[in-house]
């Protein structure tokens, strides 16, 4: 595969010199002299016009001669070249691509609602000109395509697959690193060079996003009442041992379990404890 060739053409400003010159040398020919042979220094005049190319920081031109690629110009200035080459401009600075939100399923069969924010940039410029036939619209469809696979390959969260480390929602530096990785290798072909990828937008798809967040609220809530019941435990297991250690009371098994049921209604509960008087004794 033919690659980039970087030429330097020469500096315009010797070549615009000439060109008032033979401008000058037609007029005076064809008004003062009225010689028909000044029309040779105009015909030239207009050959060499189409000579002139400006390029600005970060952009270039691809040179083309009758269909066959002579090179690209890549420094900035004003030059002059051949006037029959086509010039193409293929700017160099980085654009960013905010993808349009894409509703997929991801690796358990879950809807999900995705975008990525791409920033890019063309590096070979042969590959973008000739190997694809719109590189601007070619990063959009393989950004999608890659949007796609990427959304397949994980969870969206591990609430369905407790075996999966890296998740969509919580694995973002090494679903970047994928991301980014599956992009350079499908724009490689068009010579564009992937700065950055990461994704910009998460969620599930409406259908099911009042379900799943009911579902992230109900494993909270057990995660919650599992903390609370375990610092529970260890605050009667210590409340038992203190009162046997300072022979403050003696239980026997009947009122230690008892003492544990209302520790744990009182610690456990979601609702402050109502005092409950008792005359009497604890059997009574």
């Amino acid at each position: 595969m033919k690659k980039e060739t970087i030429i330097s053409p020469i500096s315009a400003y010797p070549i615009a010199v000439l060109e008032l010159l033979l401008l000058a040398v037609g007029l005076f020919g064809l008004i003062v002299l009225k010689n028909a042979l000044a029309l040779i220094a105009i015909v030239l005049f207009l050959l060499i016009l189409a000579g002139f190319f400006i390029i600005y920081p970060n952009h270039s031109k691809v040179m083309i001669l009758f269909g066959a690629y002579q090179g690209t110009v890549k420094k900035n200035g004003f030059f002059w070249t051949n006037p029959f080459y086509v010039k193409r401009n293929i700017s160099l600075r980085a654009r960013n691509f905010d993808s349009e939100r894409l509703k997929v399923n991801d690796n358990v069969g879950n809807p999900i609602l995705i975008s990525v924010i791409l920033v890019w940039k063309v590096q070979e410029t042969y590959r973008a000109a000739f190997e694809v036939d719109d590189y601007a619209q070619f990063v959009k469809v393989q950004t999608d395509a890659a949007v796609r696979k990427l959304a397949g390959s994980y969870p969206y969260d591990n609430f369905d697959d407790h075996q999966s480390e890296i998740t969509l929602r919580s694995g973002l530096n090494e679903v970047n690193v994928a991301l980014e990785k599956e992009l350079e290798e499908r724009l490689n072909i068009a010579g564009i060079h992937v700065m950055e990828a990461r994704i910009g937008y998460l969620a599930y798809a409406p259908e099911i996003a009042q379900a799943m967040l009911r579902r992230q609220q109900a494993t909270a809530i057990v995660a919650a009442r599992y903390k609370i019941v375990e610092g529970a435990v260890g605050m009667v297991e210590g409340a038992l041992a203190k009162l046997s250690e300072k022979n403050i009371i003696e239980f026997d098994e009947e009122r230690k379990a008892t003492m544990v049921s209302n520790l744990m209604v009182v610690l456990c509960g979601d609702r402050d404890a109502q005092p409950v008087i008792n005359t009497g004794t604890l059997h009574q």
